[in-house]
């Protein structure tokens, strides 16, 4: 599974993601936002599993086996405009703006919110047809968790 999704990243044909694909797919978009800084923090990890473990129903040690596979896919991957269109053409525009808000999470769980991280963020909220607006309205959402 792993080398056919890779594959498709690579070079993709007409045929959409399978279910359990477009979940790794999401997976390693989350890992790609947390190592953009080049510090993948401890607190970047937690927030990933948990986010995981919350969308997909998964137990805590399903979600660590989940974003290790999305690590490995995540270094291998291709560049984020192929890896962004083909989660894009998979994925409902509603689950695509809960996607940005779990990107937003995960940039803003280690309290630094750093311009490498914001960029990359911005460009695949574009690139998974999100607004400015819409984005930041997710931003805005998870800090206000936050502070709670």
């Amino acid at each position: 599974m792993f080398a056919q999704l890779l594959k498709r990243l690579s070079h993709p044909d007409t045929e959409p993601l399978r279910p359990e694909d477009a979940r790794l797919a999401l997976a390693a978009l989350l890992v790609r936002i947390a190592r953009s800084d080049h510090d993948y923090a401890q607190a970047e990890i937690e927030r990933i599993d948990r986010i995981l473990a919350a969308r997909y129903d998964l137990t805590p040690f399903e979600a660590a086996k989940l974003r290790g596979e999305a690590e490995r896919l995540e270094a291998e991957a291709p560049d984020t405009v192929r890896f962004t269109r083909e989660i894009k053409d998979a994925v409902p525009y509603e689950d695509r703006a809960a996607v940005v808000e779990a990107l937003w999470d995960v940039v803003l769980a280690d309290g630094i919110r750093d311009h490498e991280e914001d960029g990359l963020l911005r460009l695949v909220a574009n690139l998974l047809g999100i607004n400015d607006r819409d984005s930041a309205l997710a931003r805005q959402r998870v800090m206000d968790r936050q502070s709670d």
